[in-house]
């Protein structure tokens, strides 16, 4: 798996208010954005069911073509994609139709990463992974991921899987950038304890890390960050970010973005960081972080400036435990 992917939230769904904020791209122009990833020699691109209301999915199928035999399709399931009580969840009967959904969609007979988009708290997870594991017998499926579920919820699905034979989840999608850093606390730990892959997505935190954003205002009215305020972060302290960030990017001779990206490329347990785009020369700059070398010095200013300003419980009691055990063995 490439240490870079590409996400397709950006594909299709032009008409809906949603989508159309994040991107909307039509069919020539998400075709730039996936030959420039393939150039690149990205090889895995990232989609889910709901994404441009179903269109994500095609586009990428439809520009993936014949070269779909040399990349990583990953896919998602659980968001809300029609009508009526049985189109979201991950219930035996949405998990079947969701998979021949993107199956068709994307134009393929097999999805190499299935991921389950939220944690369904009416479903039994025994049948979610039930209905995934006839799939992967069926050879539509090859492999089983989360996206959004937390630490516990992640090892009650790997639990039932092993005290069942089920198949057992391979990674981990979460938000995870300098602004927002919660996942270190539980996730990644779990993730590294479990050899758990871990993707991780909106690295520049919706866009308020590209370095179009601080204290003075905004750079790019289009962007998606002027239009809705998601992920949600601590403003003051991301703007005390961004100025950091700047600064490390100057060193560098490379743009903020590319800087926020390296610093999320650097960390332990990241095994692929989820890119997305709507235009080639935000593709191109976001590619170059993988020049970027930072130093212990930027890493560590990078550190002190978005450490969660309350530490976290019970983080903070075992850490102190650690110490103690070190002093005592001293």
């Amino acid at each position: 798996m490439s240490a870079v992917s590409l996400g397709t939230m950006t594909f299709g769904g032009n008409t809906h208010p949603l989508w159309s904020a994040i991107g909307g791209l039509g069919l020539d122009q998400a075709r730039v954005l996936v030959d420039r990833s393939l150039d690149a020699g990205v090889n895995l691109f990232d989609a889910a069911d709901a994404y441009g209301d179903g269109e994500s999915e095609e586009i990428l199928g439809a520009l993936l073509g014949s070269r779909r035999q040399d990349v990583l399709i990953a896919t998602k399931l659980a968001m809300r994609v029609g009508n009526g009580p049985n189109a979201l969840g991950l219930s035996r009967l949405h998990v079947m139709r969701s998979i021949e959904g993107s199956l068709r969609r994307l134009g393929t007979d097999y999805i190499d990463l299935y991921q389950m988009h939220n944690f369904d708290p009416l479903t039994p997870i025994e049948e979610t992974l039930g209905a995934l594991d006839d799939a992967v017998r069926q050879g539509k499926i090859r492999y089983v991921g989360a996206s959004n579920l937390t630490g516990w919820q992640a090892m009650k699905a790997l639990g039932a899987a092993d005290r069942g034979g089920l198949p057992r989840l391979v990674s981990m999608q979460s938000y995870y950038s300098l602004s927002t850093r919660d996942v270190e606390a539980e996730i990644l730990p779990m993730a590294r304890d479990q050899k758990l892959g871990h993707l991780v997505y909106s690295p520049l935190a919706g866009g308020l890390l590209s370095g179009k954003f601080d204290r003075t205002g905004n750079t790019d009215e289009s962007a998606r960050r002027a239009r809705f305020q998601s992920p949600p972060v601590d403003r003051e302290q991301a703007y005390d970010i961004i100025d950091c960030l700047r600064q490390v990017a100057e060193r560098h001779r490379t743009s903020t973005a590319s800087a926020a990206l390296a610093w999320v490329l650097a960390q332990e347990g990241v095994t692929s960081v989820i890119l997305g785009a709507r235009r080639p020369d935000q593709l191109d700059d976001n590619l170059s972080a993988l020049d970027v070398r930072l130093t212990e010095e930027d890493l560590r200013e990078l550190e002190t400036v978005s450490a969660p300003r309350v530490p976290s419980y019970p983080g903070y009691v075992q850490e102190q435990f650690r110490i103690n055990r070190l002093s005592a063995q001293a």
